[in-house]
């Protein structure tokens, strides 16, 4: 008769690591006696209640994919950027087509993951799993050329055109991407909506966060690699300290103030800006 395995080796297998507890399991729990097995079946249900919660979620990011799957439409592409606010670097946008049916668990929108490993962790695990992706950039010198909004949907062409496999539709994140030919919808919040799509953003803020992280070890009196080109209080005292560096976007209010120059008519008659969180 095998050996009942003790309440250590259960949170072992069943919490610690990644194997389904086997029905019947709380209730026998449950009906034990010991402190340590009723501690064992409440966390155990509180791990398979969270499971179910998070199973819902990425059902509910997958509907836009789901309709389209139902259809026929097989190579789904969502589609988002990362850096329009900040007032030095990049633009870049992710495009990421993800196998039908694809649940990746804790993906979401970008903004909601805050530690900066987890998301480099969902990056690691889209670039594995999805069927084709692939980032594109719009410089500095591009923003000011032709403004932020226009450099945004170059960098998400880019993005499209650069995928090994070519799409068959995109999900986009609150517009559409000019210059394509595939079809497309723009979502509203869309790396909050699609699986796709958050994929994608994840993709462009990983890699723009490591590309700002790698200008802060070049750079370590601005601080990069803290507000990835934000201006943040920390920003604006280094600029004013050491200079604009030639990745500023010269357009934008605070490197103009930095260079002493007059802001722009767009900037004389705007409203004041809200106060926003990174």
């Amino acid at each position: 008769m095998p050996k009942k395995p003790s309440l250590t080796e259960l949170r072992q297998r069943y919490l610690a690591g990644s194997s389904s507890a086997p029905a019947g399991l709380v209730v026998s729990l449950e009906a034990d006696g010991r402190a340590g097995a009723q501690a064992l079946a409440r966390a155990l249900k509180a791990r398979q209640a969270g499971n179910r919660a998070e199973g819902q979620r990425l059902r509910h990011m997958l509907k836009f994919e789901n309709e389209l799957w139902a259809q026929g439409v097989a190579r789904v592409a969502g589609v988002d950027e990362a850096g329009a606010g900040p007032c030095a670097g990049p633009v870049v946008a992710g495009a990421a087509i993800l196998p039908l049916g694809y649940k990746l668990r804790g993906l979401d929108d970008s903004k909601k993951i805050l530690d900066e490993t987890t998301r480099d962790e969902l990056a690691e695990a889209i670039k594995r799993d999805a069927v084709a992706w692939a980032v594109g950039w719009s410089h500095h010198d591009e923003i000011d050329a032709v403004n932020i909004y226009q450099a945004g949907l170059l960098a998400m062409r880019r993005a499209v055109e650069a995928l090994a496999v070519a799409p068959d539709y995109l999900l986009v994140d609150a517009r559409r991407v000019p210059g394509v030919p595939q079809p497309q919808r723009g979502i509203i919040k869309g790396d909050a909506q699609s699986l796709s799509i958050a994929a994608g953003a994840i993709l462009a803020k990983t890699t723009r966060d490591r590309h700002m992280n790698a200008l802060g070890r070049e750079h370590p009196q601005y601080g990069f690699e803290r507000h990835k080109g934000y201006p943040t209080s920390e920003h604006l005292a280094a600029m004013k300290a050491h200079g604009v560096l030639p990745f500023h976007r010269k357009t934008w209010g605070p490197v103009r103030r930095a260079l002493g120059l007059e802001p722009t008519q767009a900037e004389l008659f705007a409203p004041a800006p809200a106060a926003r969180h990174r």
